[in-house]
């Protein structure tokens, strides 16, 4: 195999800085503006973040899912509770989110504890998906392995058969909320002095702090 010369693979950031007296008492709401930022910027899969879980065995595992949501709880996402993440978090229920906009020179880093949401909002955000999604989350046992991608196909013709019209959310996917413990803001800088502030959660409040890039 002939071996990639990366060494010399660097960018030098200058577009913005962060400063304390420019962020939000709340990390949420920081985020908030950051999101609307990237969405403004037109950023590529600017809800995409990469989520990390430890199963039982003491293993990492990441991959990139989509933000659906941010309230002043924490950060939804929705998925097969059988899946790789979904029996993960149900043995361990801490979580890691990474958020990365390259084109505006900023990372968001996440830690916190992971709980399922309500039922009645997974339902309702499960009935505002395209049918062919719908169909889609019956269709597949994620993380499972399957044969061939005929049998897939097969299996979402079946269910399209069966559910023709109302398609009711499987039991097995559903949402749930990232509850934010620590939340650090990371803003791209010349020379690698990159701008960084975490936001540690202390007695039900929010403690502000620059780190050392």
């Amino acid at each position: 195999m002939n071996n990639l010369d990366l060494h010399n693979i660097r960018q030098d950031y200058s577009k913005q800085s962060l400063n304390e007296a420019d962020c939000s008492a709340d990390p949420l709401e920081q985020f908030q503006k950051w999101l609307t930022a990237a969405m403004h910027a037109k950023v590529n899969e600017p809800t995409a973040m990469n989520i990390a879980t430890v199963d039982q065995r003491g293993h990492p595992n990441a991959r990139i899912v989509l933000l659906k949501e941010v309230t002043a709880q924490g950060f939804v996402f929705f998925t097969n509770y059988l899946s790789h993440k979904g029996r993960a978090l149900s043995q361990n229920h801490y979580a890691a989110l990474t958020f990365f906009w390259p084109e505006l020179e900023r990372q968001v880093r996440v830690e916190g504890i992971v709980q399922p949401l309500p039922a009645a909002d997974s339902d309702a955000y499960f009935q505002s998906r395209p049918y062919s999604s719908r169909i889609g989350a019956w269709a597949s046992e994620q993380s499972a392995v399957i044969s061939s991608k005929t049998e897939l196909m097969a299996r979402a013709a079946k269910l399209s058969a069966k559910y023709l019209l109302n398609v009711p959310r499987p039991p097995h996917w559903g949402g749930y909320i990232v509850q934010p413990e620590l939340v650090e803001f990371w803003q791209g800088r010349p020379s690698r002095l990159h701008d960084r502030i975490q936001y540690i959660q202390q007695d039900n409040s929010w403690i502000k702090q620059r780190l050392s890039p």
